[in-house]
């Protein structure tokens, strides 16, 4: 199989060259739960006398956007002409979150700015002593598990038929945040190319074009486990359940499963070896494949991409993303390979 995975990838090599030529050319949407991540750094001094906890002096912050945000912030940086839909709350995380959008070039008018929320906020403390490695101490999540007002949630269907007929292609990024309420989702269905990353509950965005979902998410939707005498049958049923025209299923170190009416395809694994960080992995292949398909990439090309620009982040520690020439640049390798 991998033998002539090889063969047609060598084949299919200036098709693929072209559709990243082409990166910059679509117009997406996504449409999704946005998360802020923050990473505080410090050295440990001491054990506190008011209490048996740790007191560390603080070296750095760093805020990269997480959960839907990071779809969003990986389309603009592979080049996309990328809006977003979603809610942020009025506090100075939303405002953080806003600025590195409309830095990267990403149209916010159509986020929600919800005052009876926090934007999501995932901030993880990690430390370290002298000459010791930097480990995770606690993390701090701030978030509602409430869902938005009718209102907010109006806004948010409106914001979305406003673009529609301006954008090629819709990303549903659902981290069960309380975005993807059903109006929102059946506002968003209504584009002909809508790519579906969904952590649970499948069957809601019933129609779409395509699923990503990783090897645990399929498991969950499907309910029995999948081994590898099971991942035909496995491709099948989420077909069959969501009413998808294609399901790219992540298996990690597996590489992916392509499934639709015309063909099931394996794509291996493309790094295995060098793999430091598989945080917000999921978001990049998104963001390749998207942009893949809405320059009239194929399944399987677009697939391929998702999964070489995969190989490139998880390379890397922390939510991260890649580039074009990153890409151009791994492909090259990986045509050369012995």
């Amino acid at each position: 199989m991998i033998v002539d995975f090889q063969e047609k990838l060598a084949q299919s090599a200036p098709r693929l060259r072209q559709l990243l030529s082409q990166f910059h050319q679509p117009k997406v949407l996504v449409v999704g739960d946005l998360t802020l991540d923050e990473f505080l750094t410090g050295q440990t001094e001491r054990i506190s006398r008011e209490a048996p906890v740790l007191i560390i002096r603080h070296e750095t912050t760093k805020q990269v956007p997480g959960g839907g945000a990071n779809a969003v912030y990986n389309l603009a940086k592979l080049g996309g002409n990328i809006s977003v839909v979603g809610l942020v709350g009025d506090d100075e995380q939303g405002k953080v979150l806003m600025d590195i959008f409309q830095s990267a070039g990403i149209d916010t008018s159509g986020i929600v700015i919800d005052s009876d929320r926090p934007t999501v906020t995932k901030t993880r403390i990690s430390a370290h002593a002298r000459q010791s490695v930097t480990q995770q101490v606690v993390r701090i999540d701030r978030k509602s598990d409430l869902p938005p007002s009718p209102a907010v949630q109006a806004q948010l269907v409106k914001a979305i038929q406003d673009r529609l007929p301006h954008v090629d292609a819709v990303v549903c990024s659902d981290y069960s945040e309380g975005v993807m309420q059903s109006g929102v989702i059946s506002a968003a269905l209504q584009h002909t190319l809508v790519i579906v990353d969904a952590q649970k509950d499948l069957t809601r965005y019933r129609g779409a074009t395509i699923f990503t979902p990783n090897l645990p998410e399929a498991e969950l939707a499907l309910g029995y486990a999948i081994g590898s005498t099971h991942l035909e049958q496995a491709g099948e049923d989420l077909r069959n359940i969501t009413s998808a025209t294609a399901m790219l299923i992540t298996r990690g170190e597996d590489g992916m499963s392509l499934f639709s009416a015309s063909a099931h395809h394996h794509i291996p694994a493309f790094n295995r070896t060098e793999v430091f960080d598989v945080t917000g992995a999921g978001d990049t292949v998104v963001a390749a494949l998207t942009l893949a398909l809405a320059n009239g990439g194929t399944f399987w090309e677009s697939a391929v991409l998702g999964n070489l620009a995969a190989s490139i982040v998880v390379r890397q520690f922390g939510t991260t993303t890649t580039s074009v020439p990153e890409m151009l640049s791994a492909l090259d390798k990986l045509l050369n390979k012995d």
